[in-house]
């Protein structure tokens, strides 16, 4: 059996041992047919695969783990438009090329609201970058000279 995942490995299966063989004592139970086990297998390295992708994508994306918006409070700062933002979270902005910009006093949820905008586009195999102003300008101002700043300025848009 080692020989088995070495080999997958080989041929470039990133799936683990464990759901692996969880696949194969499946496959044996259900008596599943060669079509329907490599579909199966197919299907085990498809998930495993987005998931490590989205692993990888959140962590570059320097998000953390921001409140959940279930226990974001809407009645705090009143000037929050709910159901706009229930529209950002279906990233049709993305589609046209356009930005969203939060703005407002400290303290009223932009960050939280931001962020989860973000883990929502990462979720839909989108790249994200979370930076804050004050983070982002101060990145850009460590920059050795011009052509640095340019390029790490056209990273940012």
């Amino acid at each position: 059996m080692a020989d088995l995942h070495e080999q997958l490995k080989r041929i470039g299966l990133r799936s683990g041992r464990e759901p692996i063989d969880a696949l194969l004592v499946h496959a044996q139970k259900s008596k599943l047919s060669p079509v329907q086990f490599l579909e199966e297998l197919v299907s085990l390295e498809l998930r495993e695969r987005d998931a490590a992708n989205l692993v990888r994508r959140s962590k570059d994306a320097a998000i953390g783990t921001p409140a959940p918006l279930d226990r974001f409070d809407w009645n705090h700062p009143r000037a929050i438009d709910r159901d706009l933002y229930e529209h950002l979270l279906g990233l049709d902005f993305l589609g046209r090329g356009e930005n969203v910009l939060f703005r407002g006093p400290a303290g009223v949820g932009k960050t939280t609201l931001a962020k989860n905008l973000g883990l929502r586009a990462l979720e839909r195999g989108y790249s994200v970058l979370f930076r804050t102003l004050p983070a982002a300008l101060a990145d850009l101002m460590r920059q050795e000279s011009i052509p640095a700043t340019e390029r790490r300025l056209r990273r940012y848009t």
